[in-house]
């Protein structure tokens, strides 16, 4: 088998985080022609093309997973050296995660607030639609998901969180103005509604329920990229939505918004997927993250 040389390696992932040669090689203190030959020579041992030479550059396919191996090192690296009290004091280990806007307005949070922070860990996350956390896995952006897609990307472990759900809800004026008198699909299928973003199918899978296939929500869509704006939205009377259960339950209590279809809802499974790395800060948060989990969402 080829070995990977890691300074090779190192400098493969040092060009794709600051972009270009010259800033890999300012941050790595060599000069642009060490960066250029290290890559040549990676990619000459890989038979592979790792880079594709744009601005910023970017790696391909077979980049992306030298890439994931190169920060699965750097955490390991930095695992060792501070079992060992090499560390430096108080250095803080980072961990990267991809969440979706929902987990993070509603359970996320406080879940890793119950992380424990002997030793220091600092968190860095990603916010991206559930359906696409996976590929910031992929891409060794991140070392951790919350993310819809149960099999796991090559590399990490995958293991399910539970169900979030999400119920049909409008402004009662809104009800009155657009869905009186009508069939409920009808009216769904023509009403103004809120989405997060244009990925957003959950409106559109609802309506498709409703009508056995067909269709989808109207064309007036009012795109509002936030979880909490998404439920202001509806709560001030923009459109319909398909509103996370957690964050609708007051405002169904306090009259602010109507359910449009008592007992109808639509539930997203999510999954944890995470780097198979003998990674005790990684560990930590997996088994907290699950719990809370457990406590918040459907089983």
């Amino acid at each position: 088998m080829t070995d990977l040389p890691l300074d090779q390696v190192r400098t493969l992932l040092a060009v794709v985080d600051e972009g270009t040669f010259d800033a890999a090689a300012a941050a790595l203190h060599v000069t642009p022609s060490a960066v250029s030959q290290r890559v040549k020579a990676l990619e000459q041992r890989t038979g592979r093309v790792l880079l594709l030479r744009s601005k910023p550059v970017r790696a391909t396919e077979s980049g992306e997973i030298v890439v994931r191996f190169a920060r699965q090192l750097a955490r390991l690296e930095r695992d060792t050296r501070s079992e060992l009290g090499l560390s430096g004091d108080g250095e803080p280990m980072r961990v990267t995660v991809a969440v979706n806007a929902d987990s993070l307005a509603t359970w996320f949070l406080p879940a890793l607030a119950r992380v424990p922070q002997e030793p220091p860990l600092a968190f860095e996350l990603h916010r991206e639609d559930e359906t696409r956390t996976a590929e910031l896995l992929r891409e060794g952006l991140v070392m951790a998901a919350v993310t819809s897609s149960p099999e796991p990307v090559a590399g990490c472990s995958a293991h399910a969180l539970g169900r979030m759900r999400y119920v049909p809800a409008a402004h009662p004026d809104f009800v009155a103005r657009h869905l009186d008198g009508v069939p409920l699909a009808e009216g769904l299928s023509r009403a103004p509604v809120v989405t997060f973003d244009r990925s957003d199918d959950l409106q559109d899978a609802f309506v498709r329920r409703l009508r056995r296939g067909r269709g989808g929500a109207g064309p007036v869509r009012h795109a509002v990229p936030t979880s909490e704006g998404f439920v202001d939205a509806v709560a001030a009377g923009l459109g319909w939505g398909m509103v996370p259960e957690t964050q609708a339950g007051s405002l169904l209590k306090s009259g602010a918004l109507t359910p449009l279809a008592p007992g109808r809802f639509l539930d997203v499974p999510l999954y944890w997927q995470q780097w198979k790395l003998d990674s005790p800060a990684l560990a930590a948060v997996a088994s907290t993250v699950t719990a809370a989990a457990a406590e918040t969402l459907r089983g």
